[in-house]
């Protein structure tokens, strides 16, 4: 292994303020939960637009479809692409 880097096994979450609290280790569930809680305040204060998704062009159809359900559909925005271009 590389010095200097860890592998996370287990997800964290930030307690406190954001730019000084500590991490901790968290449960999936919760973490997963923080992490659309986040989304959604940033969703009801900016707006969609504020919000955008990036798909793989290696992806497969049905991911892309699932990717752009997301954004349309939960994320209100229209912002995705695909980089298929490349």
């Amino acid at each position: 292994m590389t010095k200097g880097y860890v592998r996370l096994t287990t997800p964290l979450v930030r307690d406190g303020d954001r730019a000084t609290g500590t991490l901790r280790p968290a449960t999936w569930d919760e973490a997963l939960e923080r992490a659309a809680a986040g989304l959604r305040h940033a969703r009801d204060t900016r707006g969609g637009t504020a919000l955008g998704i990036f798909s793989c062009s290696k992806a497969t159809n049905e991911v892309n479809f699932a990717a752009q359900k997301l954004a349309r559909a939960v994320l209100h925005s229209n912002n995705i692409d695909s980089c298929n271009r490349t």
